[in-house]
């Protein structure tokens, strides 16, 4: 038992260096960003830091999912790969189960995609914000 947790927390440091990495490379790439006061560019900035971020998540599900593929804790790739996308976002549908001695693996991967969903969640929001700060500082100086 206490190994698998060894391994849940190795795979849980991956994907908090995963998503640091991701960020900073996001928050480097909007400040060289001059957005005008038009909506379309601002929007485009956000789909494209919104696919980012969901790109940051999709890797780390693939990581849950390879360990329970590479340790037998589920059939086959695709299967794993749906367990941990449903696992990760907390949806947990129930449908697969991970066998009895990796369930508590499954719980550490819900409250890290937790943690990592609030940690984007929080990015976006700032990004947000200091877009239409910025925004508004500029129409005001006009």
């Amino acid at each position: 038992m206490l190994w698998k947790l060894l391994v849940a927390w190795l795979v849980m440091a991956f994907c908090v260096v995963v998503h640091a990495t991701g960020v900073s490379l996001a928050l480097r790439w909007v400040r060289r960003r001059t957005l005008t006061r038009r909506f379309r560019p601002w929007t485009w900035l956000f789909v494209r830091l919104a696919g980012w971020i969901v790109l940051l998540h999709l890797i780390e599900i693939g990581a849950w999912a390879a360990l329970y593929v590479w340790n037998d804790a589920m059939p086959d790739i695709q299967s794993a790969a749906y367990f941990s996308a449903v696992t990760y976002t907390t949806t947990g549908y129930g449908d697969l189960l991970l066998p009895r001695e990796w369930q508590l693996v499954g719980a550490v991967e819900a409250l890290t995609g937790i943690l990592m969903c609030g940690w984007s969640t929080g990015f976006f929001v700032a990004v947000v914000s200091r877009v239409f700060q910025d925004a508004e500082e500029r129409g005001a100086a006009a």
